[in-house]
């Protein structure tokens, strides 16, 4: 996965990504939908 792709779906980024903090570390997603699934996973795990 590159750096210029959403860290959940592999989408390319642009101007609308999100960046979400997860287990203390910064992650850019394309949108809020896959900001939402990252922070389910991660409090499921």
């Amino acid at each position: 996965m590159s750096e210029n792709t959403c860290a959940v779906c592999d989408y390319p980024l642009d101007e609308n990504r999100v960046a979400v903090t997860i287990g203390g570390r910064t992650v850019e997603v394309c949108c809020e939908e896959c900001a939402r699934k990252l922070r389910e996973a991660e409090r499921s795990a």
